[in-house]
């Protein structure tokens, strides 16, 4: 027996702690009502009671949904809501406290928006008819949106879902409108007889105070979902192996289309083609946000391409959960033959400050032109003419090195055939102080400049694009660590350079730049001279290029120089970054760092060029 993992104290006490959380998350929105399990809005501690002017909204049930339904209160939304115990309606007592406390004799009366539940029905149409017996006007919308449940399954009928929220939405917003009672209660019904739901869950709820986890789906050890269960883990349609997103969408719509809605007394499809829909993708607790947009791709592709349906409103997130289960939901909401679709859309894009509603980006002109989304914006290119790219850019330094170009193309040649040499000594000091493909990776890289000096694809004539260019070549040809560290040295180099005096770029100036590229090299990778990488040849040998001598630069000391920092390395116990990291001092002691040794090798063979 697995023991469940939760944040909680006591479940006894879990939803008072709930609630004190929630109001430490908003002092100014919400208040409780005394004695019992009530949120309200804040407007209802004011002397100016909002029922005087507005139809006030009301929905609970148990908790173990949230957001639902605490985080839909807000102008526009619920005037408060009642919570129950977990998975457990709320008492009559305290559903009767909460329309007290909204609305009061001669005022605007209040809705109660309730799930389709027995316990929920019962406990709030008594308090409702307590509260017209003391002459408050007080109605009661059921929504019963899940349409995993057969119509002809018995007097008990579909569950209410994810869909009520939709019913908050808009009959919320008609009572900000000024709506009366039945007005709003109107449009309530009409949205709760409109809107269709289904959930999966590729794991059931385990809630919190459980003695052992609920593995249901998983218990015979096979990849299982279930289609169609409750958000209290209510069996679904059918267990099958686990599907694609792509088919848990299609599976999910054929369930919403087949069930239908009832149009002026018949059952009708609950889409049709050219319809506009409002699609609201619910994570019912365990799905992570990557997912949830999977989900909503296959769910919308799907309505658009093969049900030809215009998918103007996609909400995406939790929005009715059910503690943890890994699962997620949709409700389809179509504007078509429900009311007028103008009214419909104007109400569910009122704005609103219930914290939990997002709202939603909508697709203006849907069937006319496309998502502007879908449009791409272009890849800028380098080297593209652009008016703003090169406005105020400044030409590059002359180079003032004497035969700059031949002797560049003589280094590069030499450095690139004297690493592919050194693949096999390279590899043999990876293979024990690292992941052993230090030698393969630098092969690559010279293997990939060598070929592209030969194809005249580097630009010898300026460093500054030498540089761009070998980072170029770096960057298709050697992956990895080592491979990134040298481009960002190359580009480094490259702007140093760029951005270089006026009066143009001498060899010390070229030294300078092998300086800002080895320290860009330690401030993006974190290293440092001493951390038994590549920084111990590049360091000391930065430091040795520019010498003593202001007006020369000395190739053969920064090589001896990295030769001596590679060669340390051998004696260094400890690594602070890169897989060496990993080992211990008896496995590093002895063999030097394969970064560094091939830096002594550039270093060596520039050295010998210029001798």
């Amino acid at each position: 027996m697995t023991k469940p993992k939760k944040f909680i104290n006591d479940a006894a006490t879990a939803v008072d702690e709930f609630i004190a959380g929630l109001l430490l998350q908003y002092p100014n929105h919400l208040r409780k009502l005394a004695n019992h399990h009530v949120l309200l809005h804040s407007s209802f501690a004011n002397d100016d009671h909002p029922n005087t002017t507005r139809v006030s909204l009301l929905s609970g049930g148990g908790s173990g949904h949230e957001p639902s339904h605490a985080g839909y209160i807000g102008e526009n939304m619920l005037s408060g809501a009642i919570l129950g115990g977990i998975f457990a309606s709320p008492p009559v007592s305290s559903i009767l406290a909460a329309i007290r406390a909204v609305t009061f004799v001669g005022g605007k009366g209040a809705l109660l928006i309730v799930k389709n539940y027995t316990g929920d029905r019962l406990n709030f149409g008594m308090a409702c008819e307590m509260a017209n017996a003391e002459g408050l006007a007080v109605k009661m919308v059921v929504v019963a949106d899940d349409c995993a449940v057969a119509r002809t399954k018995g007097i008990t009928g579909a569950r209410g879902v994810a869909g009520a929220v939709l019913v908050h939405k808009i009959a919320g917003a008609a009572a900000g409108r000024g709506f009366g009672l039945n007005q709003v209660a109107k449009v309530a019904e009409t949205v709760a007889k409109s809107v269709g739901s289904l959930g999966v869950a590729l794991e059931a709820v385990t809630i919190p105070g459980a003695d052992m986890i609920n593995d249901r789906l998983s218990a015979k050890g096979e990849l299982m979902m279930e289609i169609g269960l409750g958000i209290h883990g209510e069996a679904g349609m059918r267990q099958c192996p686990l599907l694609s997103c792509d088919d848990i969408a299609k599976e999910m719509l054929s369930a919403i289309q087949n069930y239908g809605r009832e149009i002026n007394g018949k059952i009708v499809p609950l889409y049709d083609s050219g319809d506009e829909v409002v699609a609201l993708v619910n994570n019912l607790g365990g799905a992570s946000n990557f997912e949830m947009s999977l989900l909503a791709r296959s769910l919308v592709t799907q309505l658009e391409k093969d049900a030809r349906c215009k998918v103007t409103r996609v909400l995406v997130g939790s929005f009715m959960t059910s503690f943890d289960m890994q699962g997620a939901s949709v409700s389809l909401l179509p504007l078509t033959g429900a009311m007028a679709s103008d009214d419909m859309l104007s109400l569910i894009d009122t704005d609103t400050d219930a914290p939990a509603w997002a709202k939603a980006d909508v697709w203006k002109n849907a069937g006319t032109s496309p998502r502007p989304s879908e449009i791409e914006i272009d890849e800028v290119y380098k080297g593209a003419p652009s008016d703003k790219a090169t406005a105020g850019v400044a030409p590059l330094p002359i180079v003032l090195v004497e035969n700059f170009a031949t002797v560049a193309r003589e280094i590069i040649s030499k450095c690139c055939d004297d690493l592919i040499n050194a693949e096999s000594l390279l590899t043999k000091y990876d293979t024990i102080v690292g992941d052993g493909d230090c030698g393969i990776t630098m092969q690559r890289g010279a293997n990939e400049i060598s070929k592209r000096l030969k194809s005249q694809q580097l630009n010898v004539e300026h460093p500054a694009l030498l540089f761009s260019d070998l980072a170029d070549a770096v960057s298709a040809s050697m992956g990895g660590t080592s491979g990134i560290l040298l481009e960002l040295m190359f580009r480094k180099a490259s702007t140093t350079l760029a951005t270089a005096a006026n009066e143009g770029i001498k060899s010390r100036d070229l030294a300078l730049a092998f300086r800002a590229g080895a320290e860009a090299v330690s401030f993006y990778g974190g290293a440092h001279e001493g951390s038994r990488t590549m920084l111990d040849a590049l360091f000391p040998a930065s430091v040795a290029l520019l010498g003593i001598d202001e007006s020369a630069v000395d190739v053969e000391g920064a090589a001896k120089a990295a030769r001596k920092g590679a060669d340390a390395t051998a004696s260094m116990g400890h690594a602070d970054a890169g897989r060496s990291n990993y080992l211990s001092k008896e496995q590093l002691i002895g063999t030097p760092d394969p970064g560094a040794v091939a830096v002594s090798i550039v270093l060596e063979a520039m050295s010998q060029v210029l001798s």
